[in-house]
C-alpha cells in the first residue's frame, strides 16, 4: 500500500501528522494508497521554504524563467500518458478524457513560456518637462493553489505556472482524494529546473486549507472547488489580508431555440452533459428547449444516452467512467426518484446500472429528466454528476429570463442559426463564459476562465491576462533627470508643463 506524501523544499517529505486519508480506484471500489495529511506544521514548513526561495527567484531573470518553463513544457508533452495513466487510476475518467485533460494544462504552460511578452512594461516619455512615467508588475512573494478532485492535473497547471513564471513561489493544496497527478506534476517540475522551495506540495483536510489561508507568509490564494468553500475560502483569505480568486459551482444551461439543429444540439448536450460523468464545473446541467422543439430535441438525447458505453477508464471502448466516491454516487443517483416525486418526467434512468467485473465500483448510469421546474431540486442544486434536466420554454425571451434568474453563473450556450439571436444573448446572458454552438466554452489559455454571481467570489478570472495580473502587483515610477539650472522650492500641486 502506498504512502503519498508531501514535497517541500525540493524533496519528498514523510508526513509527521499521524492522519491520512485513503486513496481509492473508482472503477474497482478498491483502496489503493493513503495519503499524508499536514498539520499546521507541515503547512508552516511548506511556506517558510517557499517564502526562503522568494528571495532569489523574485529576482531571476525572465529569460532564465521562461528557459525553465520552456524545459517543463518538454518534461510535461514526454510524460502526459503517465499523467493521464495517474487521473485515470484515482479519479476514474477515461484515458482519452484524462489525455484532454493533460493538454488543456499545457496550454497554460506554454502560455507562461511567453513571460518575458506578457510582463511587458509601459512607459510614457516626455510627460512633463524632463518626466517620464513607467508602469511595471511585480510579484507578490507567496501564493497558494488549492485544486479540486475533478481536474488534479489541469486546475494546477492553471495556476502554478504563470505564478512560478512571474516571479513567485507556491505552495499547492490538491485534493486528497486524487493527489498522485498533482504530485507528479510537481516532480516533473523539480527535473525541469524549477529551484527547490520555489513550488511546494502539501496534503490535507481542511487543517491545511484553513492554515494556508491564515498565514501571514501567503500573499494570493487561489482555489477552484465548491461555492459553498469558495466562498469560505474568500471571506477567511480576504479577511486575513490576501488577495483571492476562488471559482465556484455551477448550473450551467444550454438553450435550444426551435431554429437549431437539433441533431448537433443533441450530440452536444450529450457531450458536455456526461462527459467525464458530468464532474465538471463547465458540464452542461440544463438545456432549456424552446417550444414547439422539445419533444424531439428529448428524444433524441434520450436515444444517444442509451446508447453510451459505461465501464473502467482503462477499458478504451468506455465513453464514460465512474464516481470519484461510493458516498458521491449515491448522492448523484438520490436525485432521480427526487425528481419523479416531484414531478419531473424520468425518461432515461440510470441509477441502477452494474458493470459486469466491476461491482463494488463507483459507477451510476446516465440520467435524462424531462419537464423539470425551478423550483425541484434537480434544477436548484448542483449534482455535480450525470444527470441532465431538460427545462421548457415558450420564447427565447422566458428562457434568458430563467438562465438569468439562477444564481450561478460560470457558463452557458445558445444553440440556434439566426445570428441576431445570437447576438442578442452573448449580450444579454448574466454568465462568465459563453458559447454559441459550443456547448462547453472553455477559454483558450491566452483568454481568461471564470464565471459571474456565485461561481466566482473575487475580482480576478484565472489564467489569461487576468492570471498574470492576479500574481502580480502594479508600480508606477516617475522619473525625473533634471538640469543644473532647474531649482527652487515651489509648493504649488505638480503640474504637467
Amino acid at each position: 500500500m502506498k504512502t503519498i506524501q508531501h514535497w517541500i523544499d525540493g524533496k519528498s517529505v514523510e508526513g509527521t501528522s499521524g492522519r491520512h486519508g485513503d486513496v481509492t480506484n473508482p472503477a474497482t471500489g478498491e483502496r489503493t494508497g493513503r495519503v499524508a495529511f499536514a498539520d499546521v506544521s507541515e503547512v508552516d514548513a511548506a511556506v517558510e521554504s517557499a517564502a526562503k526561495a522568494f528571495a532569489s527567484w523574485g529576482s531571476v531573470s525572465l529569460a532564465k524563467r521562461a528557459q525553465v518553463l520552456f524545459n517543463y513544457r518538454e518534461l510535461l508533452n514526454s510524460h502526459r500518458d503517465e499523467i493521464a495513466s495517474l487521473i485515470t487510476a484515482e479519479h476514474g475518467k477515461v484515458h482519452s478524457d484524462a489525455l484532454g485533460e493533460v493538454a488543456r494544462g499545457l496550454e497554460i504552460v506554454e502560455l507562461a513560456c511567453g513571460i518575458p511578452q506578457l510582463l511587458k512594461g509601459e512607459i510614457s516619455t516626455q510627460v512633463s518637462t524632463r518626466v517620464d512615467v513607467e508602469s511595471i508588475r511585480q510579484p507578490l512573494g507567496v501564493v497558494a493553489g488549492i485544486t479540486p478532485f475533478n481536474f488534479p492535473a489541469m486546475v494546477p497547471l492553471w495556476m502554478f505556472p504563470l505564478a512560478i513564471a512571474c516571479g513567485n513561489t507556491v505552495v499547492l493544496k490538491p485534493s486528497e482524494k486524487d493527489p498522485s497527478a498533482t504530485l507528479r506534476l510537481v516532480e516533473l517540475a523539480s527535473e525541469a529546473g524549477v529551484p527547490d522551495g520555489v513550488l511546494n506540495l502539501v496534503h490535507g483536510d481542511k487543517t491545511a486549507v484553513d492554515r494556508l489561508l491564515e498565514h501571514p507568509d501567503v500573499a494570493a490564494v487561489s482555489f477552484v472547488g465548491s461555492t459553498p468553500i469558495a466562498k469560505h475560502v474568500h471571506d477567511t483569505a480576504s479577511a486575513n489580508g490576501k488577495r483571492v480568486q476562488a471559482l465556484g459551482g455551477a448550473k450551467n444551461h444550454m438553450l435550444v431555440l426551435p431554429d437549431a439543429d437539433l441533431d448537433q444540439a443533441a450530440d452536444a448536450a450529450v457531450s458536455a452533459a456526461y462527459g467525464s460523468a458530468g464532474e465538471r464545473c463547465m458540464a452542461v446541467s440544463v438545456v432549456v428547449a424552446v417550444d414547439p422543439v422539445g419533444d424531439e430535441l428529448v428524444s433524441r438525447i434520450a436515444d444517444r444516452a442509451r446508447a453510451l458505453t459505461i465501464g473502467p477508464g482503462t477499458d478504451p471502448v468506455s465513453e464514460m467512467g465512474p464516481l470519484i466516491t461510493a458516498a458521491h454516487r449515491d448522492k448523484v443517483a438520490s436525485y432521480v426518484p427526487k425528481a419523479r416525486e416531484q414531478g419531473a418526467e424520468v425518461v432515461v434512468d440510470g441509477t441502477d446500472l452494474m458493470v459486469e467485473g466491476h461491482e463494488n465500483g463507483f459507477f451510476v448510469g446516465v440520467s435524462l429528466l424531462d419537464k423539470v421546474t425551478p423550483d425541484m431540486d434537480a434544477y436548484r442544486d448542483e449534482i455535480f454528476g450525470p444527470v441532465l434536466a431538460v427545462v421548457r420554454a415558450a420564447s427565447y425571451e422566458e428562457a434568458i429570463g430563467l438562465i438569468n434568474s439562477s444564481r450561478w453563473g460560470n457558463g452557458t450556450a445558445i444553440f440556434t442559426r439566426d445570428g441576431g439571436a445570437a447576438r442578442r444573448f452573448r449580450l444579454e446572458v448574466e454568465a462568465g463564459m459563453v458559447g454559441v454552438n459550443v456547448p462547453i466554452p472553455v477559454p483558450v489559455g491566452y483568454h481568461s476562465f471564470g464565471g459571474w454571481k456565485d461561481s466566482l467570489f473575487g475580482d480576478h478570472h484565472i489564467y489569461g491576462t487576468d492570471g498574470v495580473h492576479f500574481y502580480t502587483r502594479g508600480k508606477v515610477i516617475t522619473t525625473r533627470w533634471p538640469d543644473p539650472s532647474d531649482g527652487g522650492i515651489d509648493l504649488g500641486f505638480p503640474s504637467n508643463s
